[in-house]
């Protein structure tokens, strides 16, 4: 099935936890919510002023985040379609935006080489994590909420301690930028994925 309906670049998607929605988020500055069983776009969500990069959808699927080339990232309430918060702080476009599992932070990556821990409930910042030499590609925590992965620019992948904001270490064995991360849902292996065309599987504990 085709789901058509952007108008430019499709920059992320994510499913909602019942599998029955899905949210994209496009360079035409909108999100639109789609129901996977008939391919029809049930609401489009506007407020960004420069294209949408990627997008998440928060553990209990209340919350759809939005990160964006226009320097914030959005939180938005799914049932009316209305900005919750709008996370302002970075100085650069946000390329990567995550929920905690808990659903209690979001952490957004940028073009500025910080990451920003925000408080979802609130939407006031947390923490700023610095350290990466370049653009920030890609942020996961793990599943107990207290790592976040972070994945540059620099050929780096970086992994912070939540509580503090300090790094945990630092993997540097990727020969291009490092464009993608994950965590195992066990919490045992993170899988990075780089412009140097490989993947590579990392034991966390």
């Amino acid at each position: 099935r085709s789901l058509e309906g952007h108008s430019n670049v499709i920059g992320g998607v994510a499913f909602f936890p019942d599998s029955q929605t899905l949210v994209s988020g496009s360079f035409d500055q909108q999100l639109k919510l789609w129901n996977v069983a008939t391919g029809q776009a049930t609401a489009t969500l506007k407020g960004h002023s420069f294209l949408v990069f990627t997008v998440a959808v928060s553990p209990d699927g209340k919350i759809v985040a939005s990160s964006s080339a226009d320097k914030t990232a959005r939180l938005w309430n799914i049932e009316n379609g209305d900005t919750l918060h709008i996370l302002e702080g970075h100085e650069g476009p946000i390329r990567a935006v995550a929920f905690s599992p808990d659903g209690v932070l979001l952490a957004s990556g940028s073009l500025d080489k910080t990451i920003r821990l925000w408080n979802v409930a609130s939407g006031e910042e947390v923490l700023v994590l610095r350290g990466h030499e370049d653009i920030i590609y890609s942020v996961a925590f793990s599943p107990d909420a207290r790592v976040l992965v972070s994945g540059s620019g620099d050929k780096t992948i970086k992994l912070w301690d939540v509580t503090n904001g300090q790094v945990i270490n630092t993997l540097n064995s990727h020969g291009g930028a490092v464009r993608a991360v994950a965590v195992s849902p066990d919490g045992n292996l993170l899988a990075s994925g780089s412009a140097d065309k490989t993947i590579k599987l990392w034991g966390l504990r």
